[in-house]
Formats: structure tokens, C-alpha cells, sequence
């Protein structure tokens, strides 16, 4: 596995140098996020428009480009956040020049395209890590280390209807985040979906509701929608001897304990930290010290591919 060692001409160390494909809505946050870690430098942006390109990339006094390929020469790794159709291509002409990268979710569209951007990282020993940045919410990393057996999960992710994210279906935009995090939690392999839902602002499925059942007994039930009338981020987790509740938006956890004929409330309020801010910070820490991301390709894909069963299941409802 090679080691990163970025230097001045003089030999000295210096800062990984990160560039950022795509800065449009969530793309400038990279941006802004990379141009204030310490011992990182922004050294480029690149945008299809070119205006925008110019226009964050001058805000952060970095190099921008409209050809992404353009910019690779002068960075170590690379942030890839671009509609999802374009991932595969991108992935891998950055990985062919050697770079690191991270892919926003969902990695891929499909499967097939997930394991190509796998297995051309993992020939080249390169860093690949997937941006579920949800499992950098200090909420769910508190509820992780509560969570032992559990019973049954819920989860609900609700948001107003904004028009972003409307290339995908709504299992891939927002449900896959709760897949991924269900997985973590559970550890056991999935063995049924039921699920359905429904298009009404776009092409897309706008609404779905899923039902995961796994091996160990532990059962899950999943809602996404963007066309609620607000917005709506949280987690309960039932377990043997307590029920764990997560306020992704408040970054806050309250567990429930057994007391006699009672339940006994604990609010807990972690630090309060910026998801994407930690996600990207733990990106350079992989490019720094080669370790393995906490969401590789691996779990990215498992993730998807459930997220795509649960499509294929609604659509497939739909036309019966």
C-alpha cells in the first residue's frame, strides 16, 4: 500500500492538496470546508459552468476549471460531487491518474458501476470513501455506542420539496442514508423488503415507506419523502432494555430505560458538530494515514443495492 508523502521542493511536508468536481449546491461546501482544515490546501474547483467554477473558486482563492481533468495534475485527491450518473466516469479517470477520492452518495447508479469504481481503487491501493456523512452526526455516533441488540428500528427522513436531488428516486436521495446507518447498527444479513411509495412532483419516486427483516430477528421500518410539509430527521431504536430516540437535526439522543412500571428518560447532548465537516476531515485522515474509510465502497454499494431492491419492489407495484 503506498504511503502519502506530499513535499515542497525543498523536502518539507506540506498540505494534502484537495480539489472539488462539481460545486453547486452541496459542492461548495466541500469547498469551503476544504479551504478551512488545517494542513489541507483547496488547490482547485471545476463546474460544467463555468461561471460558477470562476465564482467559487475565486471565494476561495483556489485555481477553477470546467474540465475537471484539467485540474487533476495539480491535486492529491479529489471531492466528486456531481449528479450520480456521472460518478462512475469520473471515479475512474481520477483513480487512473492516481488520486484519492470521495464520491458523494448514493456511489453509483447501479451495482455494476459500484464494483468497477471498487475494484479499479482497490488495484491501485487507493483511498475510495463514500460521502454518507450522516454517520458523522455526533447523535448517531453517541446512539451507536448505546446500541446492542437491536429489536426493531425506525426511521424517518421528511423534507419539503426543494427540486434538488430530483435525478434520483427518493430511496437513493434520502432513504439510502437510514439504509446504511440500519446496517451498521444491525450487523445481521438482510433477508426481506416489502416495500411501496409513490411519484408526485417529479418522474421519480417522491414518497416511499420500506420494511427490512433480518436474519436475527431485528426488523426495520424505513419512510423518505420530499414532498413533506416539513422537515424531518429521526431514528428509534428498540432494544431488550431500551429505546433509543435520535434528533438528527438537533444533533441530540434521549434513552429510554425500564424503571418498575415506568420508563426513565437520559437526554444526552453531544457536541454539537458539522457532519460534512467531520466526514471530510476523516477523508484527509485516510489520505494522510492510508486507513480504511468508515464508509469504503463496500458498505456504500450494500447500501445501494438494498436502496435499489426497495425501487424496483414500489415500481414493480405500481405497474401490477
Amino acid at each position: 500500500m503506498r504511503t502519502y508523502v506530499a513535499q515542497h521542493k525543498s523536502g518539507e511536508n506540506m498540505a494534502v492538496r484537495v480539489g472539488v468536481i462539481g460545486v453547486g449546491y452541496l459542492g461548495q461546501h466541500h469547498a469551503r470546508i476544504y479551504s478551512e482544515l488545517k494542513d489541507v490546501e483547496l488547490a482547485a474547483v471545476s463546474d460544467f459552468d463555468s461561471s460558477r467554477a470562476e465564482e467559487i473558486g475565486s471565494k476561495y482563492g483556489c485555481r477553477y476549471f470546467s474540465d475537471y481533468s484539467e485540474m487533476l495534475g495539480i491535486c492529491d485527491a479529489v471531492s466528486i460531487v456531481t449528479p450520480t450518473i456521472t460518478h462512475r466516469d469520473i471515479a475512474l479517470e481520477c483513480l487512473k491518474a492516481g488520486k484519492d477520492i470521495l464520491v458523494e452518495k448514493p456511489i453509483t447508479q447501479n451495482i455494476i458501476e459500484a464494483k468497477e469504481i471498487i475494484e479499479a481503487a482497490a488495484k491501485k491501493n487507493l483511498i475510495l470513501q463514500v460521502g454518507h456523512l450522516e454517520r458523522y452526526n455526533p447523535a448517531v455516533s453517541a446512539a451507536s455506542k448505546m446500541t446492542t441488540t437491536p429489536r426493531f428500528i425506525e426511521a424517518d427522513r421528511l423534507s419539503p420539496f426543494l427540486g434538488r436531488g430530483t435525478d434520483v428516486d427518493i430511496t437513493l436521495d434520502l432513504m439510502i442514508h437510514d439504509i446504511d446507518i440500519i446496517f451498521s447498527l444491525v450487523r445481521a444479513r438482510l433477508v426481506g423488503i416489502k416495500a411501496s411509495g409513490e411519484s408526485l412532483m417529479t418522474e421519480k419516486i417522491d414518497l416511499a415507506r420500506a420494511w427490512l427483516e433480518f436474519e436475527n430477528g431485528c426488523g426495520a421500518l424505513l419512510t423518505a419523502s420530499r414532498i413533506s410539509s416539513e422537515k424531518q430527521r429521526s431514528l428509534r431504536i428498540f432494544q431488550d432494555d431500551s429505546y433509543i430516540a435520535v434528533d438528527y437535526q438537533n444533533q441530540a439522543v434521549t434513552r429510554y430505560s425500564k424503571s418498575g412500571e415506568e420508563l426513565s428518560a437520559e437526554v444526552m447532548s453531544p457536541e454539537k458538530k458539522e457532519p460534512l465537516k467531520e466526514e471530510l476531515k476523516d477523508f484527509i485522515e485516510c489520505v494522510k494515514t492510508r486507513k480504511r474509510p468508515m464508509v469504503s465502497g463496500t458498505e456504500a454499494m450494500n447500501a445501494l443495492d438494498t436502496a435499489l431492491k426497495i425501487t424496483e419492489i414500489i415500481k414493480e407495484n405500481r405497474r401490477n
